[in-house]
């Protein structure tokens, strides 16, 4: 595993959260990566790519949003709301004294981007946004609903490896087993009894039970017509995802007509990034972007 420092900074709510820091190999200095990852994952999802974007000149920052992985769990578990994960981006930004960076956001972290930009639309001078969109499909959504927040009883790490695939084998069909091990090793954690325990608060599902089924499909559509006015944008999409249907797609790329865009072949929801298609689609993209 490539090397990182680890990097702390304080929410505006005075939570303790974490990040990843890839420092950026000797050059030209080129705008920083903030990578934001999806709703019950944390920052090891960009454990390939950010070294890989980090070798190319670029610092890259892999965030743990607050209630996962090694950042704080929020005592009121209403702040685990998309605007105020925006908020605590901008704060690492201003802590770190980052005027601005791109955007690479999985999922969840592609609809924070949107709210960032709604919020401090200056701070990002460019976007990746993998799988997701102003509207999602809520067959995705249910799906993720399911599992979200539930207990689950995981004895060993094989059995936590036999989880995450039984709930991603469909979006991710070329895995092997010692890919699945690996899948676990990041989405879990040791408890304090020594077994595997999912690495998320599970009161992340909170707010979106209190706010009942019409919060499951949101329209941000002003928020992506803002992302995507005046910035370079990339979507990347998984083939079979059934969160971004190509209906989806096919509005957004109306809506914005300069907006690259990628189709991760045999790949659902969400690409991993280490995918060659993905991957060289990022690269030409952030070759583009100073």
């Amino acid at each position: 595993m490539a090397e990182y420092a680890e990097r702390r900074w304080t929410s505006p709510d005075g939570l303790t959260l974490f990040a990843r820091d890839y420092g950026g190999a000797a050059g030209v200095a080129r705008l920083p990566v903030i990578a934001i990852h999806g709703l019950t994952r944390n920052s090891a999802d960009f454990d390939i790519i950010a070294p890989l974007i980090a070798q190319s000149g670029r610092r890259v920052l892999a965030v743990d949003v607050r209630g996962r992985g090694r950042s704080d769990r929020a005592p009121d578990p209403m702040t685990y709301s998309p605007e105020v994960y925006a908020r605590d981006i901008l704060a690492l930004m201003d802590q770190a004294g980052i005027d601005r960076a791109v955007f690479l956001g999985t999922s969840m972290g592609g609809l924070i981007t949107m709210a960032i930009a709604a919020v401090r639309a200056r701070t990002i001078a460019a976007a990746i946004i993998n799988d997701v969109g102003p509207e999602v499909s809520p067959v995705g959504l249910a799906r993720i609903a399911a599992y979200m927040g539930q207990a689950v009883e995981i004895s060993t790490w094989a059995e936590a490896a036999d989880h995450v695939k039984g709930l991603n084998a469909a979006a991710l069909p070329h895995y092997t087993d010692a890919d699945w091990a690996a899948f676990a090793r990041r989405t879990f954690r040791e408890g304090t009894e020594g077994t595997p325990v999912p690495d998320y608060d599970p009161d992340i599902a909170v707010p979106i039970r209190a706010a009942g089924a019409k919060a499951m499909v949101p329209n941000l559509w002003p928020f992506f017509r803002r992302l995507t006015r005046g910035r370079p944008v990339l979507l990347v999409h998984g083939e079979t995802s059934d969160l971004l249907s190509p209906e989806i797609v096919a509005r957004m790329r109306k809506a914005a007509r300069k907006m690259a865009y990628v189709q991760v072949p045999g790949v659902g929801h969400a690409p991993m990034l280490d995918e060659p298609e993905a991957r060289a689609a990022i690269f030409e993209f952030l070759a583009g972007v100073k």
